[in-house]
Order: structure tokens, then sequence, then C-alpha cells
């Protein structure tokens, strides 16, 4: 989806720094990209990128936590049980978002129970403008698909849902979104 993203913001001539965990997407030509392995690496690649941002779209799945300890080589099998301690990682939004800012910030709520429930939450507690939920439960949208649905949720109260599509019309439709709503937070504030 991130990547729909950025190729729309590109259509319709928009600057666009992609920063990127491991995929096999390929790069949308015009954009800028960063590449990042770790969630901290993610962190940092933002954070540094703030500064000349508008809007910023966060819609990456960093995982949620990671082990505490890291082998420095591959750990043999044991006929043992075996327990994985893990740690959370840092929530990039909210550490984004806990700062004055001058951007607009739409975040993304991929979930498999209670959408609109967790999509809001996460609106009023990462402090975004906008958030982006969708329902990550079916194989056949979402992760891993050409196809997505979306519901908008917005600060202001206003929801919008955008129907199951290629994920490429979906982002276009979003942008407008996106657009429209940072043009009505810049008009509030003047």
């Amino acid at each position: 989806m991130g990547y729909a993203i950025a190729a729309a913001a590109l259509e319709e001539n928009h600057q666009v720094v992609l920063i990127s965990g491991p995929v096999t997407l390929p790069a949308p030509l015009g954009a800028k990209i960063i590449r990042v392995t770790t969630g901290d690496e993610m962190f940092e690649a933002v954070s540094a990128q703030l500064a000349d941002c508008d809007v910023l779209v966060m819609c990456a799945a960093v995982c949620d936590y990671r082990p505490v300890e890291c082998a420095p080589q591959k750990m043999k099998k044991q006929r043992v049980p075996f327990a994985l301690a893990l740690t959370p990682t840092r929530d990039i939004l909210a550490s984004l978002t806990n700062r004055d800012r001058t951007f607009f910030v739409v975040g993304f709520a991929a979930e498999t129970q209670d959408v609109e429930a967790n999509a809001q939450r996460k609106l009023a507690e990462k402090k975004c403008d906008m958030i982006v939920a969708n329902d990550v439960s079916s194989e056949e949208i979402g992760m891993d698909s050409d196809d997505n649905e979306l519901t908008i949720f917005c600060k202001n109260g206003e929801r919008t849902n955008l129907p199951r599509a290629k994920k490429t019309e979906l982002a276009r439709a979003l942008l407008k979104i996106i657009l429209n709503g940072r043009e009505k937070c810049l008009t509030k504030k003047t």
C-alpha cells in the first residue's frame, strides 16, 4: 500500500521520500528511496526527513516486538523446549507525533478484529490527523494482495469508506482524501 501511495503522489508531481523495509516490489520511479532493515533504522530515517515534510504517511507494518538477545551465529537445534524472550519495539508513529509539528500525519491500522474501535483508539492515542484502517484477517485483501479495502477516520470525526479495489486505485483516492484533509487542517490554523 505504501508503494502504491508513493506512486500516486508521484503521478500528481509531489516529491516523495519512500522509507522502506525489505521488499521485492520495484521502487516507484522518481521517489527518493531510503532502505532500512530494523525498526530503529526506520525511526532514524523518518526522523531525519521530518524537517522537510508536509505529509507523513506511516503505513509500514513494523513488528511490535523484537528478541531481547540476538545470537551472533546460528543456534543449533536442541532436543529441549526453547523460549524466546521478546521486548516491545519503539512505537515509531507515537514517538514522531508527540512533538510540535507542522506536517499532516496519516497512520495506518492493520487490524484483525474490532477494526473501527482499534482504529479510533489509535487515531487518538497516536495523535494522528487521519487513520487508514484495513482488516487484514482475510487473505483476499490487505497484506500480500493487490486488492485492499479501507476505512479512513479523521480527527474531526469524518469517516470515509473506500470499497475493495486494486491498491493503485485506492492509493489515488486516498491521496485526494489526504490532501483535502491537510488543506482543511491548514485552513483551520490560519
